[in-house]
């Protein structure tokens, strides 16, 4: 057997499949099902029960599982401390934020990898919060501020949001005039999520209310851009639109409380090279001040 097998009988079963792991691996299910058959094969023993709805673990490879995983793991960690300064090979998995990833993150992904030639960086963009172990991720990208967790978490820059409104809305409207007038305004927003604004040296929050929701922040920018409410967003989503015109900023003596972006991993006792590496990257284009400890969340 070798560390690729290894490999791979981990991500099928955390996949819960074959097919969702080779889309992981990013390899055709071929290589993913000889890769199993040559494990089971050297093992002498069958870790898999295949049905026409994917593959589940068998008892032996249920306890097989947590024994591959540890092994992988620590292959992985003597590699980084055999080879500090080697090539980093391998695949680096990555979450991120959908709208702000595909357009400020995925340039730096792609440098990322022009850096690297042998490593394989897999992104995948979604506003959805996903689970990092479970499904299988190195690390993700996340912006706000962070709720409490088991993760590992090192802050790589800040973000800015700007309240705003199309200039058809504040004219049929208004525009309010600080956070408590906002209750008396249509609010386009993500989820359930509250808002956070400074007055001074306070923070006031406010949960704002309104009949149009989306899943991710281009959504909500057409949303503003049609005249439909007010919208809170990253500057980085709306730059092009207050320039324009398009787009107004409202309220601005209560600015929005900065947020951050975090670089988020599973809580391993040492980064693996290849995360350290992108958030490096990362802290070299965001970071407006010097990096703060990694911290768990």
């Amino acid at each position: 057997m070798d560390i690729e097998e290894l490999r791979t009988f981990v991500e099928v079963a955390d996949a819960g499949g074959i097919t969702a792991a080779a889309q992981r691996l990013g390899v055709a299910k071929s290589v993913v099902s000889r890769r199993l058959a040559r494990l089971e094969e050297a093992l002498g023993i069958q870790l898999l029960a295949r049905t026409t709805r994917g593959a589940s673990l068998t008892e032996a490879g249920a306890t097989f599982r947590d024994y591959a995983a540890r092994v992988t793991a620590e292959i992985d960690n003597a590699r980084d401390i055999l080879l500090p300064t080697g090539e980093l090979r391998g695949r680096l998995r990555i979450a991120a934020p959908l709208s702000f990833g595909s357009t400020h993150l995925a340039p730096i992904f792609a440098e990322l990898a022009r850096q690297h030639p042998h490593l394989h960086v897999h992104a995948c963009y979604s506003d959805r919060h996903v689970d990092l172990v479970a499904e299988g991720y190195d690390c993700a990208i996340r912006l706000g501020y962070l709720p409490d967790s088991n993760l590992i978490a090192r802050r790589v820059g800040p973000i800015y949001g700007k309240l705003v409104a199309s200039p058809a809305y504040v004219r049929s409207h208004g525009a309010p005039q600080a956070p408590d007038a906002l209750s008396q305004h249509e609010c386009l927003m993500q989820g359930t999520e509250s808002w956070q604004f400074m007055d001074g040296d306070s923070v006031v929050t406010v949960r704002p209310q309104g009949r149009f929701k989306g899943d991710n922040g281009t959504a909500l920018v057409a949303a503003a851009l049609a005249g439909l409410g007010i919208a809170m967003l990253p500057e980085g989503l709306v730059t092009a639109q207050l320039e324009a015109g398009t787009l107004v900023a409202v309220m601005e003596p209560y600015p929005v409380r900065p947020a951050g972006m975090f670089v988020v991993r599973p809580p391993t006792p040492h980064p693996a090279r290849k995360v350290k590496a992108l958030t490096e990257l990362l802290i070299e284009c965001f970071a407006e001040h010097a990096p703060v400890p990694a911290t768990r969340i």
